[in-house]
């Protein structure tokens, strides 16, 4: 039986996330919430969700001593980042007046209230279904049509400095990344958790997915 670890750095939907996993993997799957290095360093795949501020969100990595831990999961084994587990995969935010974060990816994270004329008038956070626009093929959209339709709930926004990063894409005000992915680790703005048939579809990929592109 495999063991899938969601991070716990205190921020947010952790037992939400661990039991829509729990739904999506059924018996095959021992799904632990943790905040201990050893034992996220022993799982076979690993979830870092989050909500919340990103200062607040790397001061708790940081607090936990998760930072290492979450830096081998990237380099090692199937890695899927939700919400806040997306943007801090980024160099830096500008939350909170500018924010270092992992530096996975190389991009920023944006605001929407800076990126968005006023003219728009949609209202910040961009919260509920959005449709989701693949951009490429990927293992974790398999049986997922595309356009389908995920939950939001955010204000900032990823701008990866490489198009190839990208690997869906949703509008509100303006066209965003959704989803980056590279080698073994898929990370997407939306909450495949929130989100429905969907959502339980990708996470079951997930927990199927060998970790390859």
């Amino acid at each position: 039986m495999q063991t899938v670890v969601v991070v716990d750095y205190g921020m947010g939907n952790l037992r939400s996330v661990a039991k829509a996993l729990e739904h999506a993997g059924r018996t095959a799957v021992r799904v632990r919430v943790s905040a201990d290095p050893a034992v996220i360093g022993a799982a076979d795949r690993v979830v870092v969700p989050g909500q919340g501020a990103a200062r607040a969100c790397m001061d708790a990595l940081h607090a936990g001593g998760l930072v290492q831990a979450v830096r081998e999961a990237l380099g090692s084994r199937p890695f899927l980042g939700i919400c806040m587990g997306l943007q801090l995969l980024l160099e830096g935010s500008d939350e909170n007046g500018g924010v270092e974060c992992l530096g996975y990816y190389p991009g920023q994270v944006r605001a929407f209230s800076e990126a968005m004329p006023a003219a728009h008038g949609l209202k910040i956070p961009h919260m509920g279904w959005n449709n989701v626009h693949q951009e490429r093929a990927h293992p974790l959209f398999e049986g997922i049509h595309d356009g389908a339709r995920f939950y939001f709930v955010h204000s900032y926004f990823v701008v990866p400095r490489e198009a190839a990063l990208s690997a869906a894409s949703t509008d509100y005000g303006v066209r965003f990344s959704c989803a980056l992915a590279r080698e073994n680790v898929f990370a997407c703005q939306f909450h495949p958790e929130k989100s429905a048939a969907d959502g339980l579809r990708l996470l079951r990929n997930f927990l199927a997915w060998s970790g390859a592109c």
